[in-house]
Order: structure tokens, then sequence, then C-alpha cells
């Protein structure tokens, strides 16, 4: 979202977040990320990615998340 002022725009920051719904949003990105490493090369290439982009993606750490996660 947007804001202007008398300054320019600028980015509304994210709501906060609990606890809760951080961690099940990890868990869930862990399982996706799982899910990733297990496809096989035909699907891999469906979704334009080779099995190395899947694997290093699958194995990243927990804690690096996408960075509009970060803002909240």
């Amino acid at each position: 979202m947007t804001q202007f002022t008398a300054t320019g725009p600028h980015h509304a920051a994210a709501p906060r977040r609990g606890r809760w719904p951080r961690l099940r949003d990890l868990l869930a990105l862990r399982r996706q990320r799982n899910h990733l490493a297990r496809l096989d090369d035909h699907l891999l290439n469906d979704i334009g990615l080779t099995r190395h982009q899947a694997m290093m993606e699958a194995e990243r750490p927990a804690w690096d998340v996408p960075s509009h996660w970060r803002r909240g």
C-alpha cells in the first residue's frame, strides 16, 4: 500500500504478526521446499527450474525467508 505525503510516496509498514502465524508460515515454507526437492525433472522443467535450482532452494535454512516477510 502506498501513502502520499508532502514529501512524496511512502510505503506503509506491514502490520506486525504474532509468533504463531509466523511459525505456521515457516513450517509451510519448509514443507513447500521439501516438496520442491522431490519433484521430478520433467515437472521442474514445466515450472522453469533446474534440478540444481530446486535443490538450492530446498537447502535454504528456515530463517531464510522472502524479503517481504521481514517487514512485519
